[in-house]
């Protein structure tokens, strides 16, 4: 924004300006253009001054118009130390005064909203509900390209063979980056190895029957429990998991003890019985 200006001196008298001094006393006029835009007479405050902005020069260097901003406080809920700046413009040789712009304008002390953030950072496990779309970016270090059958390889009919069979017919697949963040987040989770329910299991998952390994570089880290009665069931768990419900979980025999089925009788003392 343009600096305030002092007073003009008026019209005619030494140092004055008559462009300055026609664009700088039209104050009601800037005025107007502000309550008009406000929409309430009440949200257009004070005057708070009037700023030269730079002289517009065409090719030949020769000044297509002078202009003036006058600034008004600002009134409008929510929009604490704003002001409304009106720039007046006057084409030279005119005397008619015209409104170039309205706008609303922060100051120094203004409340602004927080700095936007992108969708992408914005989002938090959990946001994603039925119907949403989450479109990956290009440049999301969790994924690296894989071969597909539109790659150039493809043209290789034993590569394309490998590839269906090894599953690497997707456009892009996990990146190490991508795969060493999962483990972490599961690991850390309620299914990882410093759960309440891992550190009283009898054994760790890597050694139920009921475990599942997942394919590919994870497979001695992380599988899914298929086991009806576990808490993990159908879960994501770490090799390091346990629960109750362990395949190889006994109940401890004890000593059987002896079932004694014959009558005792206590013959230390006796009853005499008389008539």
């Amino acid at each position: 924004m343009s600096d305030f200006l002092p007073p003009s001196p008026p019209a005619g008298a030494p140092g004055g300006d008559a462009a300055g001094d026609v664009l700088t006393a039209a104050v009601e006029q800037a005025r107007a253009a502000a309550v008009e835009t406000a929409g309430d007479a009440g949200l257009v405050g004070e005057h708070l001054g009037a700023g030269r902005e730079p002289e517009l020069a065409g090719d030949g260097a020769a000044v297509l118009g002078e202009a003036v901003t006058h600034t008004f406080a600002s009134a409008l809920p929510g929009y604490v130390g704003w002001h409304w700046a009106v720039t007046v413009a006057r084409v030279p040789g005119s005397g008619e005064v015209t409104v170039d712009e309205v706008v609303l304008l922060p100051g120094e002390q203004a409340l602004l909203a927080p700095a936007w953030v992108p969708w992408h950072e914005r989002l938090r496990p959990g946001d994603l509900s039925v119907g949403d779309v989450l479109p990956a970016t290009e440049d999301d270090p969790r994924l690296v390209p894989a071969y597909t059958a539109a790659d150039d390889a493809a043209d290789d009919p034993e590569g394309a063979v490998a590839a269906v069979e090894l599953a690497l017919g997707r456009e892009r697949v996990m990146s190490r980056e991508g795969r060493i963040e999962a483990v972490e987040r599961w690991s850390a989770g309620e299914f990882g190895p410093r759960a309440p329910m891992a550190r009283q299991a009898p054994g760790p998952c890597g050694t139920c029957g009921f475990w599942l390994p997942l394919a590919g570089s994870l497979r001695g880290r992380l599988g899914a429990c298929g086991n009806a009665y576990s808490p993990a069931d159908g879960r994501v768990v770490a090799v390091d998991y346990g629960c109750g419900a362990h395949s190889q979980a006994t109940l401890v025999v004890r000593d059987d003890t002896e079932v004694v089925t014959s009558a005792r009788y206590d013959t230390s003392d006796f009853d005499v019985l008389t008539d």
